[in-house]
């Protein structure tokens, strides 16, 4: 009964990060909201993987954190500087 519950309020939290996502003013909160999304759906996965007798499903929800992390990192770097080779340093003054 308690991860129904805990599954239903991930549930209600993935929705409200997909509509900040939608509504977002700038592209970062765009992007802040797409990583909510992942971790929500993270959380989601391993509640369904309780639920259900399958805590292997942990496994799946880790990889995916990973792969959460990596985009989010080169959305971001990619949106400061336009281009995913930079180096990330900037030039001297």
């Amino acid at each position: 009964m308690i991860y129904a519950v805990a599954a239903f309020a991930v549930l209600v939290a993935l929705v409200l990060a997909v509509f900040r996502a939608l509504a977002g003013p700038t592209v970062f909160d765009r992007v802040l909201a797409a990583n909510a999304v992942g971790t929500s759906a993270i959380l989601l996965l391993a509640v369904v993987g309780f639920l259900t007798g399958r805590p292997d499903f942990l496994d799946i929800g880790i990889l995916y954190a990973l792969l959460n992390i990596i985009a989010t990192l080169a959305v971001l770097k990619f949106f400061r500087y336009g281009d995913l080779s930079h180096a990330g340093e900037e030039p001297p003054d």
